[in-house]
């Protein structure tokens, strides 16, 4: 027993490890113990032939594993489509964005707004506008912001399309100014779209989840 712990220390320094016993009580004990003398020799001579024994030959596979992958990883067709989708809705917010940059220019500049408006309410609507052309290029740059902007957006068209149909059958205002906030409509139905396909994966169900759950309670 007391030769074990020697032997567990000569083992261990062996291995690079760190060891039980001070490095000169091991050399003292080796000199006197002819039994773990041999059995340090006998160790280090298997620890060799094992650390320098060939490893067996295999059979290269890399053929077969290559020839076993799919051509195209599954779903990326539709990660493909999705990025298109994303690159086109985008692309249109920009160019709404510009467009309503061009119908806020001319009020900003000049200060002139259709039907000869005073000029503080053109550059009023100028500023709005501007307003909008600001809100459509971010959300372009950045489609997370679109739910955050579609409360605004929303607001803004529903109660200007009201108040238009009304003034386009009283003949307060032209056609043309009325096709110009059509630019709007595209502009809050693509930021609707855009904040559709930016929400949480798995809410719909998450919540039909709860519904159904809340229905077993009260049954």
């Amino acid at each position: 027993m007391h030769c074990d712990r020697f032997r567990e220390a000569a083992s261990a320094r062996m291995d690079g490890e760190g060891s039980p016993v001070p490095a000169g009580a091991l050399a003292e004990h080796l000199a006197g113990c002819a039994a773990c003398t041999r059995w340090e020799a006998a160790a280090a001579s298997v620890t060799r032939r094992a650390r320098l024994a060939p490893a067996p030959a295999v059979p290269d596979l890399t053929a077969a594993v290559l020839a076993a992958l799919p051509d195209r990883l599954p779903g990326a067709a539709a990660a493909a489509r999705a990025r298109l989708v994303s690159t086109a809705l985008r692309l249109a917010l920009l160019a709404v964005g510009v467009g309503q940059i061009g119908l806020a220019t001319p009020s900003l500049v000049h200060g002139a707004g259709a039907m000869s408006a005073p000029v503080h309410m053109a550059h009023e609507t100028g500023a709005w506008n501007l307003g909008l052309a600001a809100a459509f290029l971010a959300c372009a740059a950045l489609p997370r912001l679109a739910a955050g902007a579609l409360p605004f957006l929303a607001t803004f068209t529903v109660v200007l399309t009201v108040t238009t149909i009304g003034d386009l059958g009283a003949g307060h205002v032209h056609a043309d100014r009325v096709v110009g906030h059509l630019l709007l409509v595209a502009g809050l139905l693509l930021t609707a779209v855009q904040a559709w396909r930016g929400r949480p994966r798995g809410l719909r169900g998450s919540r039909g989840s709860r519904s159904r759950a809340g229905v077993r309670v009260l049954a």
